[in-house]
């Protein structure tokens, strides 16, 4: 599934500054936030786990 997201033209005109030729923006993102890829924690928590860890999220909140 693919998302949209806004952002400010300032920041979009950073990002794009720091992205590298070879590189979506999609993987400019995660380099400059250091996000992980989803293929590497899929799967990581079970069903219950997750479900688990997002009421506590929304608890902290």
């Amino acid at each position: 599934m693919v998302k949209t997201i806004r952002v400010s033209e300032e920041y979009y005109e950073w990002l794009t500054a720091h992205k590298e030729a070879d590189e979506t923006m999609e993987e400019t993102l995660r380099r400059m936030t250091r996000g992980p890829d989803p293929s590497d924690v899929a799967g990581l928590l079970t069903e219950e786990e997750a479900e688990r860890a997002k009421e506590a999220v929304a608890n902290l909140r």
